[in-house]
């Protein structure tokens, strides 16, 4: 029994769909860290530079009091919240914010580039002729070539194909 039970297993976790899920989940958590590394470290300082040398990250307001001595420094979220004070790190909600919108952009491209990708198959795919046709008076289903309907035995028009 645990034999068999392994052995499904195995087919199951050797499915291409498994493995392209595991790819995938791999890719996106390193794609992740960039896009992260990307707007920490490239996308914020400029704007905080303009915006009067301003850190994001370190962006809150304290809404409680404080659980120990308050810190000599009160503009550092860290050493805010290691003090045990409640705080709103609404900095911190932009940088996730401008992440989230940089990998959406950066997904929607990808989609829109295969989207690209696979309408240039589907032109190329010739299109099937009908094998089939209905019959104007039973509404029946009938071979395209039938002159006669098997159902109702009307007389059908005869198709270009025929």
């Amino acid at each position: 029994m645990l034999r068999k039970m392994a052995g499904e297993f195995k087919t199951f976790a050797m499915r291409g769909n498994v493995i392209d899920l595991a790819v995938g989940v791999i890719i996106g958590g390193a794609f992740g860290q960039i896009v992260s590394s990307l707007v920490n470290d490239i996308v914020m300082p400029p704007i905080g530079r303009l915006l009067g040398g301003v850190d994001f990250k370190d962006l809150f307001w304290r809404i409680g009091d404080y659980k120990q001595d308050p810190p000599v420094n009160e503009h550092s979220l860290e050493l805010v919240r290691a003090a045990g004070a409640p705080v709103i790190a609404y900095g911190q909600f932009i940088n996730i914010f401008i992440n989230f919108l940089i990998i959406a952009f950066c997904v929607f491209m990808l989609v829109k580039v295969i989207n690209k990708l696979t309408e240039g198959r589907k032109k190329e795919e010739p299109l099937a002729e009908p094998t089939s046709k209905e019959c104007p008076y039973c509404l029946s289903v009938v071979p395209i070539k039938a002159v006669r309907c098997a159902h109702c035995t009307s007389e059908l028009e005869a198709t270009a194909s025929a």
